[in-house]
């Protein structure tokens, strides 16, 4: 094992661990909330978040496919373009951060209906720990470090917005929920 760890955190490895930690993070974050929301009764919400999960990684690898044809089509990158290549990225990644903030604020909407509010809170920190673990693994994608600051403040921001306001993250990302 001394040999693989000392492999894979190797600075020619580092995309390969970020994937890795974010596959390892995915598992044991929702392995850990169907564990602490079966005592109360709320596991279809860990379901949900799993299948919400698949559905993330799907997108986030079909979509960032998308965008590096478009960067070669357009022939941006970090040095030629580099102001092209950067906003591109984070429109990109913020808006898939958002998505996911979106689609966590509806399902801990559609779990807390008639808790009491300590069991809220529990369902509200279970939602915004899993748009943390949406950020790690579009952090794994889009790896500069300016692009996980912006999601993680973007996507905090707008899971506590998307909390408050959901019908905006109905009206704004309902359409692509309801496909799945």
């Amino acid at each position: 094992m001394g040999e693989f760890s000392k492999w894979l955190l190797h600075e020619d490895q580092k995309e390969l661990f970020d994937y890795l930690f974010a596959i390892v993070l995915n598992i044991v974050f929702l392995a850990l909330t169907a564990l602490l929301l079966w005592p109360l009764g709320r596991t279809i919400m860990a379901f949900r978040l799993a299948k919400g999960y698949w559905i993330f990684w799907t997108v986030l690898i079909i979509t960032t496919s998308l965008l590096v044809l478009v960067q070669r089509i357009f022939r941006m990158d970090l040095y030629s373009h580099s102001r092209a290549y950067v906003i591109s990225g984070l429109v990109v990644s913020s808006f898939l951060q958002a998505g996911w903030s979106a689609f966590a604020a509806l399902v801990v909407h559609n779990s807390v209906a008639g808790v009491p509010v300590w069991m809220m809170i529990i369902l509200y920190a279970a939602g915004g720990l899993s748009t943390y673990v949406a950020c790690v693994i579009v952090g794994a994608f889009f790896t500069g470090t300016l692009y996980k600051f912006v999601s993680l403040a973007f996507g905090i921001v707008t899971f506590v917005v998307f909390s408050v306001w959901p019908t905006a993250a109905d009206a704004i990302y309902g359409w692509f929920f309801d496909l799945f």
